[in-house]
C-alpha cells in the first residue's frame, strides 16, 4: 500500500487541504447565515446554488482541460474558489452568496474532475482499487478534520473564511509543484435519463432521492443545529458526525454488499436511516441522541451512494458502464439541488426539527421502492454481480467511471479464479 501511496501522495495531500477548506466553508454558511438573520429558506437556495455549480462544473471542466491542461485548469479553479470562500464576508447577502456558492461548486467540480483524473492515470489495474479508495478516505477525513478547525475562530467574523481559503491555496503546492500533465480527461457522454431507467429504476430513482438527502445533510445540518440553539462547537461535532458515520459504516456494508441482495441491503440500509432520522425527530434536542442520530443517519448515506452505483453497474453491460455513471451523476446532482429546497421550506413552515422529517420521510421513500422493486426483477445471483468499491458522493464522474471499471474487472477476475477452481 504505501508503494502505491509514493506516487499519489502530493495529490491526496492536496485534496486533505482542499476538504479542510471547503469543509468548514459548508458548516460556515449555516454558522454565519444564522448570525446575519437569513432564514432557513432562504440559506437552502444558497446551499441550492453550490450544487448548480457542481453540476455545471462536472460538464464544463473537461472541456476546458482539452483546451488548456489539467495544471491550468487546476490552478485557475483553485485560485477561483479561494477568491470565492474569502468573499463570503464581504459580501454577506443572500443573492451574494447564492452566486459564491454557485462559483465555489464549479470550482469543486472542477478541480474533482481534475484531480481524478490525474490519479486514475497514475494507477494501474492492480491499483485503482486502492488509490480509489485512499483518495475516498483521504476526502472523509479532510471533511471531518474541517469541523474541529471551526472550533479555532469565531463565525461573526472573518477569520474563519479567510482560513478556508488559506487552505485551498496551500493545496496548490504540493500538487502543482510535483504531479506531471497527463492526456486531456475523456468523460463519456452521459447516458440519458429515460435509458438510465429502464435499465436500472432503482438505481435512477434511489440515487436522486439520496442526492436530496446528501444535500440536505451536508448543506441544511449546521443550518438546523444553530436554529435549534447549538453553540458553534456543538454544530461543528454534529456534522463531523454526520461523515465519520460514513467512515464508519462503509466497510461492513460494503462487505454485505458483495454476498447479499443488493436490493435487500438497500432496504436495509435505508430503513435505518429513517430510523435515525426518527430518533432526531424525538429527542427534542438531547445533544449525544442528537449525535447518536447524525452519525447513524449520515453513516448510511455515503454507502447507499455505492450500493446505488454498483446495483445499476449489475444491471448493465460493461460498454454502457461509463455513459451510465455520467447519468447516475447528473441524477443525483438534480436531486441535490432539490433537497436542500424542500427541507429549507419545510423547516420555515414546520420549525427547525422537519430537518430530520424531511430525511426521515426521504429514507423511507427509498426503502420503499427497493422493497416494491424485489416484487418487479429476479434477484442477480451473488456471483454475477460486480464488485463493490467505496465511492464519495462529491467523486465526478470521472471517478465514478474508474471505480465502475475497477469493479467489472474485479468481479471478472474472481470468476475466473472461481472457474479454475
Amino acid at each position: 500500500m504505501i508503494q502505491v501511496l509514493s506516487g499519489v501522495w502530493a495529490l491526496l495531500l492536496g485534496i486533505v487541504f482542499i476538504m479542510l477548506g471547503n469543509g468548514m466553508h459548508f458548516t460556515l454558511i449555516g454558522l454565519r447565515g444564522g448570525i446575519e438573520g437569513f432564514s432557513a429558506a432562504e440559506l437552502a437556495i444558497v446551499t441550492s446554488g453550490y450544487f448548480v455549480g457542481f453540476l455545471s462544473g462536472a460538464r464544463l471542466t473537461p472541456l476546458l482541460i482539452r483546451r488548456v491542461g489539467h495544471v491550468r485548469v487546476f490552478a485557475a479553479l483553485g485560485s477561483l474558489m479561494s477568491a470565492g470562500l474569502i468573499s463570503f464576508p464581504l459580501l454577506a447577502e443572500p443573492w451574494a452568496w447564492t452566486v459564491l456558492r454557485l462559483l465555489v461548486g464549479f470550482c469543486m467540480s472542477g478541480i474533482y474532475v481534475t484531480a481524478e483524473s490525474w490519479l486514475n492515470n497514475a494507477a494501474t489495474n492492480e491499483t485503482r482499487g486502492k488509490v480509489l479508495s485512499a483518495y475516498m478516505i483521504a476526502q472523509t477525513l479532510g471533511i471531518i478534520g474541517a469541523q474541529g478547525l471551526l472550533t479555532l475562530g469565531d463565525a461573526a467574523t472573518a477569520a474563519l473564511f479567510i482560513g478556508a481559503s488559506v487552505l485551498v491555496s496551500l493545496s496548490l503546492t504540493p500538487i502543482l509543484l510535483s504531479v506531471t500533465p497527463v492526456p486531456a480527461a475523456e468523460v463519456a457522454r452521459p447516458m440519458a435519463l429515460r435509458d438510465l431507467f429502464s435499465g436500472s429504476p432503482l438505481g435512477t430513482v434511489g440515487i436522486f432521492l439520496l442526492g436530496n438527502v446528501y444535500a440536505t445533510q451536508s448543506g441544511m445540518g449546521a443550518v438546523f443545529g444553530t436554529q435549534i440553539g447549538l453553540t458553534a462547537s456543538q454544530v461543528a461535532l454534529f456534522v463531523a458526525m454526520l461523515f465519520a458515520g460514513a467512515l464508519v459504516m462503509q466497510y461492513p456494508i460494503g462487505w454485505l454488499s458483495d454476498r447479499l441482495d443488493r436490493r435487500k441491503l438497500i432496504f436495509g440500509a435505508a430503513c435505518l436511516g429513517a430510523a435515525s432520522c426518527a430518533l432526531g425527530w424525538i429527542t427534542g434536542g438531547g445533544l449525544w441522541l442528537l449525535m447518536v442520530s447524525a452519525f447513524f443517519a449520515g453513516g448510511v448515506t455515503t454507502p447507499l451512494y455505492a450500493l446505488f452505483l454498483a446495483y445499476t453497474n449489475d444491471a448493465l453491460s460493461a460498454e454502457e458502464m461509463p455513459a451510465a455513471s455520467g447519468g447516475l451523476v447528473f441524477t443525483f446532482g438534480l436531486g441535490a439541488i432539490a433537497g436542500p429546497l424542500v427541507t429549507g421550506w419545510t423547516m420555515e413552515w414546520l420549525g427547525p426539527f422537519a430537518f430530520w422529517l424531511v430525511l426521515g420521510g426521504t429514507f423511507g421513500a427509498i426503502a420503499l421502492y427497493a422493497l416494491y422493486r424485489m416484487t418487479q426483477r429476479s434477484t442477480v445471483p451473488v456471483d454475477e454481480t460486480e464488485s463493490y468499491l467505496g465511492v464519495l458522493p462529491t467523486a465526478s464522474p470521472v471517478a465514478v467511471e474508474a471505480a465502475g471499471a475497477w469493479a467489472a474487472e474485479q468481479a471478472e477476475a474472481e470468476r475466473e479464479d472461481d472457474n479454475q477452481a
